[in-house]
């Protein structure tokens, strides 16, 4: 059984809800369903991104702030000199990493597959 209910999105919101739509020739409750349905609004198929995004997704990098922290924190790694703080902050810079690798990998495959990005090597 289905509900109906009735949303007032944000502009941002709205607007992003309607270039995915007309990206992936979908409706736009059809769009809302799926992002509902996999539990995160922040986190869009990647597919399903316009190019602009996906062009910034594929020069994604840590911040300045985080590429320091995380030299700093696998230097006193190596030297095993890490207390439990440091060791639980490391943890969340690579997490942080890794998923980016991970957004940053996929959307030069879809970058690739639309014509925005030459094919590595």
């Amino acid at each position: 059984m289905a509900e109906q209910v009735i949303l007032n999105l944000p502009d941002r919101l709205a607007k992003q809800v309607h270039e995915v739509a007309a990206l992936t020739q979908r409706k736009l409750e059809d769009v809302l369903i799926e992002w509902l349905d996999r539990g995160s609004l922040g986190e869009i198929a990647i597919r399903d991104l316009p190019d602009e995004q996906i062009l910034k997704l594929c020069d994604l990098q840590l911040s300045e702030l985080e590429q320091t922290q995380m030299s700093l924190l696998l230097e006193k790694q190596r030297e095993s000199m890490l207390q439990q703080g440091e060791l639980e902050q490391l943890d969340g810079l690579l997490q942080v990493y890794r998923r980016g690798m991970v957004r940053k990998a996929e959307a030069l495959k879809v970058a690739v597959g639309r014509g925005l990005r030459a094919r590595l090597g």
